[in-house]
């Protein structure tokens, strides 16, 4: 049986509170990459669904997401806006989040500290 991105995002968060050092920075790796999978899939599906829009209604559109943009900004970014307005509904995105910030309690980030 295949597993989708959000159901392992939810086993990875459900792992979180038992993981410790290396397991917590393994599973908040390994999140992270399926955080950016669901979104780039979802930002496929959002140029596909809204591509041809015009920009003056990608605008609206992005700001009824309460999202940042405006007639100067590119068709590609008005386009991610929405899928990540999108995506951080989800409860992928979700499990992602709790995820991270259990992580970021306990002291561990994927960012190496200087």
């Amino acid at each position: 049986m295949m597993t989708t991105t959000t159901q392992r995002l939810l086993d990875l968060a459900a792992a979180v509170p038992a993981s410790h050092d290396a397991d917590l920075l393994f599973l908040l790796r390994e999140a992270s990459e399926l955080y950016q999978q669901g979104l780039q899939e979802l930002r496929q599906n959002i140029e596909a669904r809204f591509g041809a829009m015009p920009t003056a209604d990608l605008v609206a559109a992005t700001a009824a997401a309460g999202m940042p943009g405006d007639e100067s900004s590119e068709r590609t970014e008005l386009l991610l806006l929405l899928a990540l307005a999108e995506w951080e509904l989800t409860p992928a995105a979700m499990a992602y989040a709790q995820i991270a910030e259990d992580a970021a309690r306990r002291g561990v980030c994927l960012i190496p500290e200087e």
